[in-house]
């Protein structure tokens, strides 16, 4: 990959995040008050309000929930084409965007997936999937 992509905007909400990633741990944040797992960082929970967010450690493991192949891009992604961008909705319920990589002719909705560290250069790790 291009060290050229746009970086993530690391502030204190995220930091847990990207930090988790560098250890190969991805990490969400779940609500002690109702105990809902939420997914992207903020500081309350969305689902009742509180202010008790923790960080845990997601098993990394789910199934793709919608996907595209993209077939054209354009800028710093333009010489990644074809790749797979997905929904992925992991086992704690929660979902994110990300990138699916092996087998495309394989990848469907549905079909259970796990977390891989895609090293983008010296500074940045992205969380991926890849077909179990």
């Amino acid at each position: 990959m291009s060290s050229q992509i746009p970086r993530p905007l690391v502030d204190s909400d995220s930091q847990p995040f990207w930090e988790g990633l560098n250890r190969h741990e991805l990490m969400i944040q779940r609500c002690d008050e109702c105990n809902q797992s939420i997914f992207y960082p903020r500081l309350l929970c969305p689902h009742c309000f509180s202010d008790k967010v923790v960080w845990i450690q997601a098993t990394g493991r789910g199934h793709i929930y919608s996907y595209t192949v993209v077939h054209r891009a354009f800028g710093p992604f333009s010489n990644q084409v074809p790749y797979v961008v997905a929904i992925v909705e992991l086992e704690e319920g929660v979902r994110m965007m990300t990138r699916i990589v092996g087998d495309r002719q394989a990848i469907k909705i549905g079909v259970p997936v796990e977390v891989i560290y895609e090293k983008v250069d010296d500074e940045l790790l992205l969380p991926y999937f890849t077909l179990r």
